[in-house]
């Protein structure tokens, strides 16, 4: 309970500074004249928003999606590459190797090989969202993976339980803190992955949004859709922390 009531305060001081940036945005905006072109004030971005709410929401809900399913694969596949690097040791010294090089190529640069192996629908974007968000839950996956406490390995040889059981009921569970810490980098990575993958080649999307309003200098527009990138980046991050709240109960507790 007294975690919760500590939490609280902070939520609000977190929206009343967001509050004040605001309100700062708006005068100076005002005061010096600036032009919407360059920087529009928070009111005429809102008022942008109101105006086009429903076109705003399918294309919010296009990226959504995106990201989602290119998280979901990320840990899905990310995790079980993960074990096999742990459990294998041939596949750690040759395949991990390729995994980090793969990782330094700006996912940019190959981003329209993946329109012409795949096309123009949203397949491209879940592939760059997969690859820009994969890596850090391999990353966190093995370092899960590998941090069991040696007293716990040594009790499960004890008790001579087999292979499958030993990891589901003390790898797994041991690692599950690294997976979730990785899942909260990866969501966001994912997010910026279908913006990528909508600016490469899109006919919806935020992303497309942005880049169609920048090719006509609607700033406003430009900046109602990063309004709506920065709220959903913040919702999913959110979401993230609740399941790993949920699923690792006992450390938050202790």
């Amino acid at each position: 309970m007294t975690t919760r009531k500590g939490r609280f305060p902070s939520f609000l001081l977190g929206m009343l500074s967001f509050c004040v940036l605001l309100i700062v945005w708006e005068l100076t905006v005002t005061t010096f004249g600036v032009r919407p072109v360059l920087l529009p004030p928070p009111t005429m971005i809102a008022k942008e928003i109101a105006v086009d709410l429903p076109w705003y929401a399918s294309n919010a809900a296009y990226t959504m999606l995106t990201t989602l399913i290119g998280f979901a694969l990320s840990v899905i596949i990310g995790v079980l590459v993960a074990v096999l690097l742990v459990s294998i040791r041939w596949f750690e010294s040759t395949i991990y190797p390729l995994i980090i090089s793969f990782n330094s190529v700006p996912k940019v640069a190959i981003a329209p090989l993946f329109v012409v192996w795949l096309g123009t629908g949203p397949q491209p974007q879940i592939a760059i969202a997969f690859l820009i968000a994969v890596f850090a839950i391999i990353v966190e996956a093995v370092h899960g993976l590998r941090s069991v406490p040696p007293d716990v390995m040594d009790l499960g040889r004890v008790l001579k339980g087999s292979p499958v059981d030993f990891f589901f009921k003390v790898r797994l569970p041991s690692a599950l803190p690294s997976i979730l810490a990785g899942m909260k980098v990866s969501i966001s990575l994912a997010l910026v992955g279908a913006i990528v993958g909508e600016f490469v080649a899109s006919q919806k999307g935020l992303g497309y949004v942005i880049l169609t309003a920048q090719g006509s200098f609607d700033t406003p527009r430009v900046f109602a859709a990063l309004a709506i990138l920065g709220a959903m980046g913040m919702l999913l991050f959110w979401l993230v922390e609740v399941v790993e709240r949920k699923m690792t109960h006992w450390r938050h507790q202790a």
